[in-house]
């Protein structure tokens, strides 16, 4: 499993609550990612088999922007 990091633009405990809830839909554990609201890019890390563009459209589904940090 590999952790990708993406900048998101999620604002508060409750952007990051349904981002997890759409994540563990898709099959994310609980445990394996975690949104930094204290960075300046809201960097979301996601430790999953998933690939980034999968992740950029789980995050969008739950109406965020998610952009994959290289």
């Amino acid at each position: 499993m590999e952790t990708k990091r993406f900048k998101t633009n999620a604002k508060c405990g409750g952007c990051t609550a349904k981002i997890g809830e759409a994540l563990e839909r898709n099959g994310v554990s609980a445990g394996s990612w975690r949104v930094d609201l204290g960075s300046v890019d809201k960097v979301l890390s996601v430790e999953s088999d998933l690939g980034a563009e999968e992740i950029v459209r789980i995050v969008a589904e739950a109406g965020f922007r998610a952009e994959e940090i290289q």
